[in-house]
């Protein structure tokens, strides 16, 4: 794979068993350029280890005063000279080139696993930690990829050279040869706490990095609650103590490169003063003494990859963890088998709530994160459970959790393509990607709607003004008015409105809403409910709300308690019959609830989906 056929066609399935079986398998799917990049570093690493060997004859060449000699050692030292210059530029082309294929695959890798999750990947990783993986965390793993090549590389070349200089003079051939190893492996002891070092120091930079990402998001709400300054005190500590880190683990680096200053160093006063005594004794001669001298003097440059390729591996581990957490998540519990979407009722099994085909139905949870762990339900996403620990786990197979039902047929059997064309979930906080207002309306749809009508019923009309006057290279439509990154350069209840007429432009069988209306005062409230539900007539829509002016539009309203739909009725039946759901609708205390008999029991009987379907 070369640069200019990125992105891959198909980045493949990989290993997330764990960090260093993630590492294998991006190695092995690199193998063609890895073996590319070590054949030119041989190239390369030979040619240096031979420039010594010329250095010699026309060292040996002028002591015997050969003229002859002397040309044909400039003559091999030129032609070596090329061949590292070509060993050279090819072994940084094919090494960058392994770094930036390998890094594009994971990247096209996260990108896959992020389009199959959707919203609910920041709701199982933080949006921090995925921020990491995607920049620093792929850099990293991308430069362990492209050190392996080099490193095998001087690794051959110092086999090479050391039984050269055995059979060229034994007599110190035999030293270089016996010092090498212990060169090579005098750090290994070192390693696990310079590892473990550095795994520290990438902890806590992933949880500054996740803090800052965090501090950013919410930076409106912390200055409008005079918090600014408390969350910039906590990211100022978190980066300290990532700086302390990063100290801790470059003190144990530095010794590790001083150990390999100090024993080459060792080696070349030994290799001297031995070589030296047997030049004086006339037992080699001098050009001899300088080739071997040359030689091992070269080895350290080879010397220095096993250094680069233990911290590149130190610090690569990790982040392929890092990168395994993420590429490991799933959206469903079993394997897909069907590829078409089926129209019909929606129905989630775990809490008995039915949308039926065609009507607006209403739900109302008092605990709005259950409320988002229905709507990702609805949409076809695992649910996730919560630990003992605390942490949040993606549901499995072994879990035998039932999926949500289109039209009878779980959605967990649909091809990706198919259940989002079938139900589309928008979250509650909808992100506006950058970009003008048309292509941000630019997306897959049944066609049946128009951006018009969609903005129109999402009550546009004071955004399309505002956009129309925001940029005069628009040329005064509001459509080609660009929008900055996550819409910040809007309001809340604009950006919220703007998300609303992209969902309803998709237009799919089924469209459920997280809070559609939060963000917008009483009246436009009214106007926005109104038009989602004379645009969406006759198609399937679930909007989970607790405000009276939406429910009061709904065809049906389900009353979720404690992970069970309770009741269902109109909202004005639920509101005279339904303690529990006048306590969430109309705000009120546990004093003003009365008490009633059977916590649990609801008032108004819920539709079974075989009696929706007999009614039907």
């Amino acid at each position: 794979m070369q640069i200019r056929d990125l992105p891959y066609p198909d980045p493949g399935d990989p290993d997330v068993r764990s960090g260093p079986r993630f590492l294998i398998w991006i190695g092995r799917n690199q193998i063609r350029g890895q073996l590319k990049s070590m054949s030119w570093g041989l190239l390369h690493q030979c040619s240096i280890a031979g420039l010594p060997l010329g250095v010699g004859f026309a060292v040996q060449a002028v002591v015997d005063r050969s003229g002859g000699r002397l040309a044909l050692a400039g003559g091999l030292i030129a032609v070596l000279g090329v061949l590292i210059s070509v060993g050279d530029t090819m072994l940084h082309r094919t090494a960058v080139t392994n770094w930036i294929t390998a890094a594009a695959r994971i990247q096209q890798l996260l990108a896959r696993k992020t389009a199959e999750l959707g919203s609910a990947l920041t709701r199982r990783v933080a949006a921090g930690e995925v921020v990491a993986v995607s920049t620093g965390d792929v850099e990293k793993i991308g430069w362990f990829v492209e050190a392996l090549s080099r490193f095998v590389a001087a690794a051959a070349a110092l086999v090479i050279i050391c039984v050269g200089l055995v059979l060229y003079l034994p007599s110190l051939g035999v030293l270089v040869a016996l010092a090498m190893p212990v060169l090579a492996l005098a750090v290994l002891p070192l390693l696990p706490r310079a590892t473990r070092r550095a795994d520290v120091q990438r902890e806590k930079a992933g949880k500054a990095t996740e803090l800052a990402s965090d501090t950013v998001a919410g930076l409106r709400v912390l200055r409008g609650i005079g918090g600014e300054e408390l969350f910039l005190g906590r990211y100022r500590r978190a980066s300290q103590e990532v700086r302390k880190a990063a100290v801790r683990s470059a003190r144990m680096w530095s010794l590790i490169s001083a150990i390999q200053v100090l024993l080459p160093g060792v080696l070349l006063i030994s290799l001297v003063t031995y070589g030296t005594a047997l030049a004086r004794d006339g037992k080699i001669e001098v050009g001899q003494l300088v080739t071997v001298y040359s030689a091992a003097t070269l080895l350290l440059f080879p010397l220095r990859h096993f250094e680069e390729i233990a911290m590149a591996y130190s610090f690569s581990r990790p982040s392929a963890q890092r990168a395994v957490r993420v590429l490991s998540l799933s959206r469903v519990a079993r394997p897909s088998t069907l590829g078409t979407a089926p129209a019909g009722d929606l129905y989630d099994p775990v809490t008995g709530l039915m949308a039926p085909e065609g009507l607006f139905t209403a739900v109302v949870c008092g605990d709005p994160d259950e409320a988002g762990r229905l709507a990702d339900r609805l949409g076809g996403h695992a649910q996730p459970e919560v630990a003992r620990d605390g942490t949040v786990e993606d549901a499995t197979a072994d879990d035998e959790v039932p999926s949500v039902l289109l039209g009878g047929v779980p959605l967990d059997e649909l091809e990706l393509d198919a259940a989002r064309t079938a139900v589309l979930v928008q979250d509650k906080d909808p992100v506006l990607l950058s970009g003008t207002l048309r292509e941000l309306l630019d997306v897959p749809s049944s066609g049946r709607v128009s951006a018009d009508a969609a903005l129109s019923a999402a009550q546009c009309d004071d955004v399309l003004s505002a956009l129309a006057h925001a940029s005069a290279d628009s040329g005064g439509d509001p459509m080609n008015t660009r929008i900055t990154e996550r819409g910040r350069s809007l309001s809340g209840g604009q950006r919220q409105r703007l998300a609303l007429a992209r969902s309803l432009v998709t237009d799919p069988e089924a469209l459920v809403l997280d809070e559609p209306t939060s963000a917008v005062d009483s009246h436009t409230e009214a106007r926005v409910a109104a038009g989602i539900k004379a645009l969406r007539r006759d198609r399937t829509t679930v909007a989970f709300a607790s405000s009276p002016l939406l429910l009061d539009l709904a065809d049906r309203v389900a009353l979720v308690h404690r992970g069970t739909v309770v009741a269902v009725g109109t909202h004005r039946e639920l509101l005279s019959g339904e303690p529990r759901y006048r306590a969430v609708v109309t705000r009120e205390t546990d004093d003003e609830v009365p008490a009633r008999p059977g916590e649990d029991e609801a008032i108004h009987p819920i539709d079974t989906h075989e009696e929706i379907e007999e009614r039907a």
